[in-house]
């Protein structure tokens, strides 16, 4: 088994997740993927089953009952890794806005040169953004710096999805505390390893938005991010956040 996961949570990724899985499975490193699944409708874990039946060993599916939030599959599967003995754990979108090819340079960052944590980062040279409204690019630029600007980070990304993981770090974080379930999650385990001491490394990628399929983005995601993290920083400050 190799030492490496990276975690995938689905919802109607039917257009994309079978490509991705071979472009992972096809990279010089050899890196298992485990796919969280909500029931999706469009039948994307039948299309994991039959990429299962191609890569045997490889390839894994959690299957769960429904939309529960893109934290808590996370959660779910982290739970899944740390229970099979992976070393690195890597959070990954099936939507291809994530090179493949990157999974190497992440988890360089943390076998290679000591980092607990590797994120790959849009930001830290640049905006390296493709296929985004100018909007859209702005929101999240401005996103990434009221979180630095509140809790103190130095981190130019704060709500990027694509990381890898020492497992120690998944051992550290009480997985079931984790408050979050939408994009305010991606910032609160930043948040959460930074303040236990871990060494943490922006990697710089380049960001494409999906071509196919639809956002999971929506209002209700945007607001628990933004008082998510005043939340966080005030339980922070009285010694009241569970890390």
């Amino acid at each position: 088994m190799s030492k490496a996961l990276v975690v995938i949570p689905t919802f109607n990724e039917l257009e994309n997740i079978e490509l991705l899985l071979q472009h992972i499975i096809s990279l010089q490193y050899e890196f298992d993927v485990l796919v969280v699944d909500d029931n999706s409708p469009d039948g994307t874990a039948q299309l994991v089953k039959k990429q299962m039946g191609v890569f045997p060993g490889r390839i894994f599916l959690l299957e769960r009952a429904g939309k529960l939030g893109l934290g808590s599959a996370y959660i779910a599967g982290f739970k899944w890794a740390l229970e099979k003995d992976y070393a690195f754990v890597f959070e990954m979108d099936a939507d291809h806005s994530h090179n493949p090819k990157d999974l190497i340079h992440l988890l360089n960052a943390c076998s290679k040169d000591g980092f607990d944590m590797a994120i790959g980062s849009r930001y830290v040279t640049g905006v390296n953004v493709v296929n985004w409204p100018m909007n859209r690019v702005l929101m999240s630029w401005l996103a990434s710096r009221y979180v630095r600007l509140i809790t103190g980070m130095n981190i130019f990304d704060t709500t990027a999805g694509f990381i890898c993981y020492r497992r120690e770090i998944l051992q550290k974080i009480n997985l079931d505390e984790i408050q979050f379930i939408g994009y305010a999650f991606q910032i609160e385990m930043k948040y959460k390893a930074y303040l236990s001491k871990f060494r943490i490394k922006e990697v710089p990628v380049v960001f494409t938005d999906r071509t196919n399929g639809e956002s999971k983005m929506s209002s209700g995601i945007i607001s628990e991010a933004i008082f998510g993290v005043l939340t966080m920083r005030l339980k922070s400050l009285f010694n009241m956040l569970d890390i």
